[in-house]
């Protein structure tokens, strides 16, 4: 069984395309990196980090009054890693038994046109593994199509960013799709819960969370799976 998780985090830095100057600064949400990852983690997985560009990624959420997220932060190893990540042409997929999106607004301008993640997203799960993302990170998964040409969402049940909470952050007229709509129109059938409380969804090999309050119940929802499809591949 493969012991590595990939962790996929935005390398855009801003509420806004490249060009838009005056746009508010974004990233990666702190929090729906470091809660997935102490949770894996401690359940004995490595886990490496890639962005569409590799290098150096920017932080959004940077809550240190959060113990999981300080411990992280004033980890020297882990900053760099998040400070160094892997290109995509630099992942192996065979290496990995999941692949995790962390969200952050940053991530809707350059998830969901990487063919070279999806591709990557795409052979994990075809080979037994395990597709997850959270809040915004399902930007990630709209793009991502099979071997058979359907989309990995499709007949699948998802959850993501809401309508409802785009418009609570006044950000419903920024982003440049509707998360929850692009995922519908993908064959997904898209479950809501309440602005800003905890859903987690799994459908098949595929997990996913609403919002930054879901992002330690998609790691641990991950980890049965993670047995199961170890087995499986064996």
């Amino acid at each position: 069984m493969a012991q590595r998780i990939l962790f996929v985090l935005t390398s855009h830095d801003r509420k806004g395309p490249a060009d838009a100057m005056d746009a508010a600064p974004s990233g990666f949400y702190l929090s729906e990196v470091t809660h997935p990852h102490k949770v894996l983690i401690e359940a004995g997985f490595s886990i490496d980090f890639v962005s569409p560009q590799g290098g150096k990624t920017h932080v959004d959420g940077l809550d240190l009054e959060d113990p999981v997220n300080a411990a992280f932060w004033n980890d020297a190893v882990l900053r760099k890693a998040i400070e160094n990540t892997l290109a995509p042409s630099q992942v192996d997929p065979d290496a990995y038994a999941a692949i995790f999106y962390a969200g952050g607004h940053a991530t809707m301008w350059d998830f969901p046109d990487n063919t070279e993640l999806a591709a990557i997203a795409a052979s994990i799960y075809e080979h037994g593994g395990v597709v997850s993302a959270v809040c915004h990170g399902p930007a990630g998964l709209v793009n991502i199509e099979l071997a058979d040409g359907r989309y990995l969402v499709a007949d699948k049940e998802v959850s993501a960013f809401t309508n409802e909470e785009e418009r609570a952050v006044g950000l419903y007229e920024t982003v440049p799709f509707l998360l929850a709509d692009a995922l519908q129109e993908r064959g997904a059938r898209h479950l809501p819960a309440a602005d800003f409380q905890v859903q987690v969804v799994v459908s098949e090999r595929l997990v996913t969370g609403q919002n930054p309050a879901s992002a330690k119940g998609v790691a641990e929802a991950m980890l049965p799976l993670l047995v199961s499809s170890a087995y499986e591949r064996e």
